[in-house]
């Protein structure tokens, strides 16, 4: 948050409960974690490395019945010695890489980057995070940055265990709108796919986006070409995805407040969740898990699950999430696991973590963390349920019929499941 640094982990109070913390999880019955060794948190800017953490929560993991994903990167942008504008930063991360698998050479399934395109997008086009720019050739060289360190960090992770799975996540909202702006909501729709598709190796001169890239993205065709030739396809794609993912874009402005007013450069429109309006319908889960199986044919995972609401809210929209999931997995989708997102909740981002006044706003998740303490909600026993019905092998998850009230932005998951 402009020069300062943002800690969830620190927030929570996690770093004094470790083992603690993930013995509660496991207690969920849960059997894969997403687990962060975060390259800021383990380098000092003078490039000393201390695991401390890390060691002891993989310690605690290797022994456990979960097996962890880890991260490396997770919306920053690493140690303030470098940025992801940093023409270095594919190097370095793969040296940390490097070294953090051959600390834990047991580990199998990574994610180096969570979500490069949604972080390029913020910290590149929007200005929100740090480097705090905002326009297309930064947006795309940070995207760049992070698909090539994503590749030079899982071959470097390879040359440890020949047998690592990346596991890429990416947020995968959908965008309408109205007809005047339908060239952007084209555009849109296919950047969605740009973290994919770059790592697939599928950008070359016949791509949708290609003359954006090398043109108003100024990014060099040598760098594209060495991408294309270096690809390194996911093993498992992670959708995250949120009510506020699909957008709607709209050129009547004055049916919206000034702060949804946006453009391109060429049109000014309102940019609003879809979820939020009247004038749009909801894509469901159940499409969207759909629609990335045709394009990829790859296992996918649902990889962040969660919606900012009251905890019945929050269970009914798990339990659409994995309704969704098992309706795919029944249509011969190879559904690898749903991911409730986050398990200590999380802080500010209701402002996308842009500002830290005197009032903090605190989301619970799995568990609610109070005065230091660790407390479970309401979704704790949702998650156990789910967990218990796929270790029972049942047919189906406990939901469908419940009288669990359903949020709004729910009700196009669920009832496209149910039916």
């Amino acid at each position: 948050m402009g020069d300062s640094w943002h800690r969830q982990f620190a927030r929570s109070g996690h770093y004094e409960r470790l083992e603690q913390d993930l013995e509660a999880c496991a207690s969920l019955g849960v059997t894969g974690l997403r687990y962060p060794v975060l390259w800021e948190e383990v380098e000092s800017p003078s490039g000393e490395r201390d695991f401390t953490y890390a060691d002891r929560a993989m310690r605690y993991l290797e022994q456990s019945p979960m097996t962890p994903i880890v991260g490396l990167l997770h919306h920053g942008s690493g140690p303030s010695s470098t940025s992801l504008d940093d023409p270095q930063l594919p190097e370095r991360l793969a040296d940390f890489a490097e070294d953090v698998a051959c600390r834990y050479p047991w580990v199998s399934d990574w994610t180096p980057v969570n979500e490069p395109l949604t972080t390029a997008r913020f910290s590149g086009l929007y200005g929100h995070w740090y480097p705090h720019a905002n326009d297309d050739p930064a947006f795309v060289a940070m995207l760049l940055n992070e698909v090539k360190a994503t590749i030079l960090a899982m071959r470097a992770i390879r040359r440890v265990n020949p047998d690592a799975r990346l596991i890429q996540t990416e947020d995968f909202g959908r965008t309408g709108g109205t007809r005047p702006l339908r060239d952007q909501i084209a555009f849109d729709n296919e950047r969605r796919w740009l973290t994919f598709d770059l790592l697939s190796g599928r950008v070359d001169r016949r791509h949708p986006l290609y003359g954006y890239l090398t043109g108003m993205g100024a990014a060099d065709p040598a760098e594209l070409q060495w991408i294309a030739a270096n690809a390194c396809p996911p093993d498992i794609l992670g959708l995250n995805h949120y009510p506020r993912s699909n957008r709607w874009l709209d050129h009547r402005l004055d049916q919206f407040h000034p702060a949804f007013h946006g453009g391109n450069g060429r049109k000014r429109y309102a940019d609003v969740a879809a979820c939020d309006t009247h004038l749009a319908s909801q894509p469901s889960l159940l499409s969207l898990i759909d629609e990335t199986w045709r394009r990829y044919a790859t296992p996918i995972a649902i990889t962040e699950v969660h919606i900012y609401d009251h905890f019945e809210g929050q269970a009914a929209w798990w339990r659409a999430a994995l309704a969704a999931a098992e309706v795919a997995a029944h249509r011969g989708i190879p559904v690898a696991g749903v991911t409730v997102w986050s398990l200590l909740g999380s802080f500010d981002w209701d402002t996308l973590c842009t500002t830290e006044g005197d009032e903090v706003t605190y989301e619970p998740g799995v568990f609610e963390v109070h005065n230091g303490e660790r407390l479970e909600t309401p979704l704790a026993e949702a998650v156990r349920d789910a967990a218990y019905a796929v270790d029972r092998d049942r047919p189906h998850i406990p939901w469908l019929g419940s009288d669990l009230p359903i949020p709004s932005s729910a009700r196009g998951i669920a009832d496209e499941a149910a039916a």
